[in-house]
């Protein structure tokens, strides 16, 4: 059964507990949720989104009861959130589809939804419910083109689907445990909103005019304190990374390892902080949530016939892709006989607009002299991060 977290306003949460990894790609170690919301009023019913197809039992067993529905939302066309509205249209005859105008068509084109069924809304626009009313407000690239928020004015609860959610498969309705929903958001984030940084930053003072006492978004439990939620993003878009560096790396017969281990030393000695990442062993959601906060990021790899080693190539193409904010990248190598893992590495990197410092490679064990080199990478980053005036 849906269950009510405001006078006449159900949460229809469907727990994925066992769910591993998300868009094939994502980790997921703590599962995750698909929450759909119910709004009942005097004059007209809205069930905002709907969940998973592949839960579908779960979901339709939260509509018991649910009678009456005049309005599905689609907030965001994703299959997580809109794969069971053919079902929910039939089930509910007479509703229609709200979505924003560049939604209808991403939705015509995945599922049989008829024409008349939609209606699109322009930002801004509101919807009277009779003794409630819905307002929407686009929010492109939250990240697909077509996303929107919508804001029930009389209840101050704003719908945000992906934005402002987490990956955490729980039964509380509202946050119990800030601490561990900050972690969960933090790694959402990284995955998921950090290469639209910039759009969300445009569009976020689009909310400071509403009152919002709640919070509900698609992934994750809701937010009944939306400033902790709304805070942790202003500081995660922020332009300005923070006095850390991440090394992300692979060490197949201890050369880089050693480098790597006197990087960190050199820079803990510096009070920099540092996270050393084995690439080998670590979530790569791990290696994503330090992105967020990295001002520089050294990356440590062996040569793989000629190349660099397969699983770093990986990590560097998806910080590329996740734009990662650093503005200093370098590079630790090892070689045999010769290669292009430096070359290669440079180049997977076009999106992280950073100064490359200059890198570090070395034939076999790293000699004093090598050693030496990593003492002089430390203080060449201590330098351009003071310089920056970077803090914790």
């Amino acid at each position: 059964m849906a269950r009510k977290f405001k006078e006449n306003l159900y949460l229809l949460d469907v727990v994925d507990w066992n769910r591993r990894l998300f868009d094939a790609l994502i980790p997921l170690p703590d599962g995750t949720s698909y929450n759909a919301y119910f709004i009942e009023a005097s004059e007209k019913n809205v069930l905002i989104d709907t969940a998973e197809p592949e839960l579908a039992h779960i979901f339709f067993e939260k509509l018991e009861g649910i009678k009456k529905i005049d309005y599905v939302v689609s907030l965001h066309s994703e299959q997580d959130h809109s794969g069971l509205l053919p079902e929910v249209l039939k089930k509910y005859p007479n509703a229609k589809l709200i979505c924003s105008p560049k939604a209808k068509p991403t939705l015509s084109d995945h599922m049989p939804i008829a024409e008349d069924r939609f209606i699109t809304v322009e930002d801004g626009e509101e919807i009277s419910l009779g003794n409630k009313t819905l307002k929407f407000i686009h929010f492109p690239w939250v990240h697909w083109p077509e996303t929107m928020l919508a804001y029930l004015k009389e209840d101050k609860v704003l719908f945000t689907c992906d934005f402002l959610g987490s990956h955490l498969a729980t039964t509380d309705i509202f946050v119990s445990n800030e601490c561990e929903v900050y972690e969960a958001a933090k790694r959402y984030f990284a995955e998921i909103m950090l290469p639209f940084r910039n759009i969300i930053n445009k569009n976020l003072p689009k909310l400071d005019e509403y009152d919002i006492e709640i919070v509900a978004p698609s992934h994750g439990p809701m937010y009944d304190n939306p400033k902790f939620i709304i805070d942790a993003y202003k500081e995660w878009l922020s332009d300005t990374p923070k006095n850390v560096v991440i090394i992300p790396y692979v060490s197949m017969h201890g050369s880089v390892e050693k480098m790597v281990n006197h990087l960190v030393t050199a820079l803990e000695n510096r009070g920099i902080k540092a996270y050393k990442i084995d690439l080998t062993v670590t979530d790569l959601g791990k290696l994503a949530i330090t992105l967020v906060d990295a001002a520089t990021i050294v990356i440590g790899t062996p040569t793989v016939l000629g190349e660099a080693h397969p699983i770093v190539s990986y990590a560097t193409i998806l910080a590329n892709a996740l734009k990662a904010k650093a503005k200093y990248v370098s590079i630790l190598a090892s070689y045999a006989w010769g290669g292009r893992a430096v070359e290669k590495i440079a180049g997977m990197i076009p999106n992280i607009k950073a100064e490359v410092i200059e890198p570090i490679y070395i034939k076999g064990a790293p000699t004093e002299a090598d050693l030496k080199a990593v003492e002089n990478l430390a203080e060449e980053i201590s330098i351009r991060h003071k310089k920056e005036n970077l803090s914790l």
